[in-house]
């Protein structure tokens, strides 16, 4: 429903991935372009979080300038981000209606540094106002912009055969090394499983896959 508010024809949905095991993987529809995974913040992240920054800064990583990052400064925004990094990085597969406000965010944004996509997307009112609606659609009441929320979306994505993760509360996007169009959902679920091992006492965590249908 969110996709075909923003202009973007139903060819590609998300749908559920209903466990990680070879067989349940089986069930996704293929094509995959990217994988959304729900997550909690827990202190156990966070000292993980800091310190994987502090290692690539110390050791580098190649990251392609093709690769559509922004930062999030929008607080409960998580999932309009990760769904813009879904997108973004997959827009050449997309099609756009001809008055999709994703599509000309994309299209002005795409020049911008990751700070000036996130200011951008504070005055975008049609992603703001389409997030905000299907939100307030959902089973549960949607968080309001101040409230602490310690659930978080991250976008992986497949930009020239390299496994990305995008998280607009890291300072740059984090290579996981090479993937194909072919292993991309097997390799993003083996992302998957290392922030659930990490955690093993949380059962809050959640993948879906945009998938061709």
């Amino acid at each position: 429903q969110f996709l075909k508010q923003l202009g973007i024809h139903p060819d590609w949905q998300f749908v559920d991935v209903y466990g990680m095991e070879p067989e349940l993987l089986s069930m996704v529809p293929r094509p995959v372009c990217a994988v959304l995974l729900l997550f909690p913040i827990t202190e156990k992240y966070e000292t993980f979080r800091t310190e994987e920054e502090e290692r690539i800064k110390a050791k580098g990583q190649d990251v392609k300038s093709s690769v559509y990052f922004m930062k999030q400064t929008i607080n409960n925004a998580c999932g309009t981000i990760g769904l813009i990094h879904a997108i973004a990085n997959n827009r050449d597969k997309m099609n756009f209606e001809t008055n999709s406000s994703l599509k000309k965010f994309l299209e002005d944004s795409l020049s911008m540094t990751p700070e000036e996509r996130a200011k951008y997307l504070e005055t975008y009112e049609a992603i703001r106002v389409t997030h905000e609606s299907s939100a307030h659609e959902g089973q549960t009441e949607a968080p309001s912009i101040d409230e602490k929320v310690d659930l978080h979306f991250i976008a992986l994505v497949n930009v020239g055969g390299h496994l990305y993760e995008l998280d607009g509360r890291k300072p740059f996007p984090i290579n996981h090394g090479e993937t194909s169009d072919d292993s991309f959902l097997e390799d993003a679920i083996e992302v998957c499983k290392k922030f659930m091992e990490r955690d093993p006492e949380e059962l809050r965590f959640n993948a879906i896959a945009l998938s061709a249908v």
